[in-house]
């Protein structure tokens, strides 16, 4: 199969070209109306499919459900904002809930579905500060522990690929180095870490920080802490939750522009209630409320819980409302999370070799096609 358009995506630029697919990979670059197509997309912007890196839930589903059906049905709505891969993301909840959790998520990989791929488990809590645990149940929040993790490892079958932490928790940072060096992203997250032991934290192993901003300890003028150390640590990545909501605008800016275009990552923490109505849910045992402005919170609180964003749509809010270049909101959406995740070597561009995982964007940033693996979507 052949497609083109005058703007597909290559090295950090739009270029007229045809994408030729096989077998579910890219095979070649053409120069554009060079070959018989079998669609063009005129004007449409061709862009590496969006990879989203933490993501609880969606259209009634949480990854905490342990609910295979529910699980393949997310996959398939997913590819209508544009996403061609993704890592269900738990909430810290008791043993017996995680560990089903887990085990869902390998056997449905296991028993085959269609859809967004699963890129493997972003593993969010049970490892967390209290001091910083914004929606997650305090009563479920436990000291690292080496031991246990390889438990819950074993029964994702090796599939936890991200592990939010309070590193500053972890015994002579023992899990933290573990998790790393067994091809384990650890990101620091929910923490109420000091500038120096987010360094400290860096130093054995931890690579990302999860929804810079949320759920860690502020930069002031007179301490760095976490959100400064996600600023200053330009070689580390930090998710950030673009609705608006969580962050605003001028922040968002503020900390793209200091980060760097190469390890942003852009994310929405999608809870079980993206792609319904507003109204009221439940994330890791507790009751949560969807807002008019999308985003959910503890109900009765001002505590937010997470987002409802369509991340294609959050690509628009990128680069139209934070003023970031196109470039560096292509790339958050696409190959930053594919460098994090250690796939880069076949995610996150258009280029020969490559996965045909692509999606078509109109100029109002909605979805025209999504591709995952060389087959059409929609």
């Amino acid at each position: 199969m052949i497609i083109q358009s005058k703007r597909v995506w290559v090295s950090s630029q739009f270029m007229e070209a045809q994408v030729e697919i096989n077998d579910g990979k890219i095979c070649a670059i053409y120069p554009y109306g060079s070959k018989e197509v079998d669609k063009d997309y005129g004007e449409d912007r061709i862009i590496p499919g969006i990879i989203d890196v933490h993501c609880h839930g969606g259209w009634g589903f949480d990854t905490n459900d342990a609910n295979p059906e529910g699980l393949r049905n997310w996959c398939k709505e997913l590819v209508k904002e544009g996403i061609t891969g993704f890592c269900p993301t738990t909430v810290t909840q008791s043993e017996t809930v995680l560990t089903n959790a887990l085990k869902n998520v390998a056997n449905v990989v296991e028993e085959g579905y269609e859809g967004a791929e699963i890129l493997g488990v972003h593993f969010e809590g049970p490892y967390l500060n209290v001091l910083n645990k914004g929606a997650q149940p305090e009563q479920y929040c436990v000291t690292p522990n080496l031991e246990q993790f390889k438990k819950y490892q074993e029964a994702a079958k090796g599939l936890i690929k991200v592990m939010t932490m309070a590193c500053e928790l972890d015994p002579n940072h023992e899990l933290t180095r573990y998790a790393s060096e067994n091809g384990v992203v650890v990101s620091i997250g929910h923490s109420h870490a000091t500038y120096a032991e987010a360094m400290l934290a860096i130093a054995n192993g931890a690579t990302s920080m999860t929804h810079v901003f949320n759920g860690m300890t502020a930069l002031t003028h007179r301490e760095a802490n976490l959100a400064g150390a996600a600023m200053r640590c330009r070689d580390t990545y930090g998710e950030i939750i673009c609705d608006g909501n969580h962050v605003n605008w001028e922040a968002m800016n503020i900390f793209i522009t200091s980060k760097g275009r190469d390890y942003c990552v852009m994310i929405d923490d999608a809870l079980c209630a993206k792609g319904c109505e507003p109204g009221y849910h439940e994330l890791g045992g507790q009751q949560i409320e969807i807002r008019a402005n999308g985003s959910a919170y503890l109900a009765g609180t001002n505590t937010l819980a997470g987002g409802t964003q369509k991340l294609n749509y959050g690509i628009k809010n990128l680069v139209e409302k934070a003023l970031i270049p196109v470039d560096w909101a292509i790339n958050m959406s696409s190959l930053n999370p594919a460098r994090m995740l250690g796939i880069d070597d076949h995610k996150g561009k258009i280029c020969a070799g490559y996965d045909a995982d692509m999606v078509v964007l109109a100029d109002d940033y909605s979805v025209v096609q999504t591709f995952c693996a060389g087959k059409a979507m929609l």
